[in-house]
Order: C-alpha cells, then structure tokens, then sequence
C-alpha cells in the first residue's frame, strides 16, 4: 500500500494508461479522481474500483477548459482533504501531418489539450502542494517528445513542450518539496488512435519507418507501473526528468 492515504487525481482516467494508474493506484490505497471527458467510462471505472474495496469517483472534465480543470481540483480536496499527486494523462493524436500540412486549428486542439491543459492543472495544484511542502506531478509525454519521427508535427511539438514544462517545474520547485516527472511511452496499445482525423498518407509512411523498430507494444498497466514509482516514496530523489518506458524502441537510435 505505497499510496496509502494520498489522494490523486488522474485525467484521461476513463481508457487505457489513465483508468490502468487510476485503478492501480486505488489498489495501492490512494483515494483516487477520474478525470475524463468520457464520464461513462470514468464511473465504470470508479465503480468497479470502489466495488474491489478502493475509493474513487468520476468526474467529466475537458481539459481545454480551465474551469473544468479548476473543479477537478476542488472536488479532490472537498472530497478527500488535500491532493497529493496529479497525473496529467489526457492527450489526443494529431494526423501524423508534416508542418506543410497541418492547420492552425488542429494545431492550437492538440497544445491545449496536450499542453496547456497539463499547464493549467498543475498551476492549480500548486498552492496546495505549496502550502504544505509536498506534492507529486506525473506528466505522460510521449517518446515523440525526444524524437521527430514518431507522429506528426503538431503531436511532436506538443509533447517536447510537455517534457520541457516536467523540466522546468522540477527544477522551479525543488526546493519547496515537489516533485514533477514524465513518462514517455512508447506504442502502448490504448485507445488513443481514435482521436486521429484526416490522417497524411507522406506523414504516416514517413513515421512508420521507425514504428516498425518498435519490438513490441506495450500495455497500460506496464505505463501504471512506471506511474506508481514515480508517485512513491520510493521516488523520492527523481525530479525533474523523463523515464522512457518503451520496451527499447528508442535506444536503437
């Protein structure tokens, strides 16, 4: 029970990587917040994990709008006390477009919800973690957040933001308690494709010279596991850096 007593909150908790953290994370005793635009999704999971004996409650939440993402805050400390560890999982595929190809719309969708979403909570988390000098940050940046090739322009850029924001903070808050992380996965089999539109046939030949790399895909509670370390006590001196958890796609290049 390395979780117990925190309270957590975790978006995109409905599907994949998110609902594997949320659910492991209960089973670890965090009192846990779905987050999701998916609110269906985000109560069956809350409902199973209170039926399994943990505590839990679902939340809709779209993350491009920062009163949804003030509430989601709120509800954690009106609910449970405090927040102890935010997970920022919410994160949408663009269409592998090279820079010629994307548009201005597609590109400002894919940074406010893969960015600034992930900006705005935790700059709304952090009086709370300030206030009481302790707190924990998990980011899920993507291995296209080190590396051109693997989706398109407007995806990659956003991810590289979200790693340079997980620098940034750690470094910022050091001093004061917090900690801030990513994790960068690699192909992890969610259901993240489907948030894909108008996908570019030169883009999506061009990444998949380097997806073929890949040894394998991953699953989400092997993403959950790497989450659970970082929100641990078992982390205590990680901050401020990315762990890769891609099954060793990325050291060939």
């Amino acid at each position: 029970m390395r979780l117990q007593n925190k309270t957590a909150v975790v978006t995109g908790a409905a599907s994949g990587m998110g609902k594997a953290i949320a659910e492991l994370f209960a089973r670890e005793g965090a009192n846990v917040i779905l987050a999701d635009l998916n609110l269906d999704g985000a109560e069956q999971t809350a409902n199973a994990i209170t039926a399994n004996g943990g505590t839990a409650k679902a939340v809709q939440v779209n993350v491009t709008e920062a009163a949804d993402i003030d509430q989601m805050i709120d509800m954690a400390v009106d609910e449970y006390g405090t927040l102890d560890i935010l997970v920022n999982n919410a994160g949408v595929m663009d269409g592998f477009e090279p820079v010629g190809e994307i548009t201005d719309e597609k590109w400002d969708f894919i940074f406010e919800v893969n960015t600034k979403g992930v900006m705005r909570a935790i700059r709304k988390a952090m009086p709370i973690f300030l206030e009481k000098e302790q707190g924990v940050i998990i980011n899920t940046a993507s291995t296209g957040g080190f590396s051109g090739a693997h989706a398109g322009a407007a995806y990659g850029a956003s991810k590289h933001a979200v790693i340079g924001l997980t620098k940034n903070t750690g470094f910022m808050y050091a001093n004061k308690g917090i900690r801030c992380n990513a994790i960068a996965p690699g192909a992890v089999e969610t259901n993240i494709g489907s948030s894909m539109t108008n996908i570019s046939e030169f883009g999506m030949e061009r990444a998949g010279l380097t997806h073929g790399l890949s040894p394998r895909s991953g699953q989400p509670e092997e993403i959950a596991q790497a989450a659970l370390f970082l929100a641990s006590d078992d982390a205590s001196f990680v901050n401020g850096t990315v762990i890769t958890v891609d099954g060793g796609w990325t050291s060939a290049f």
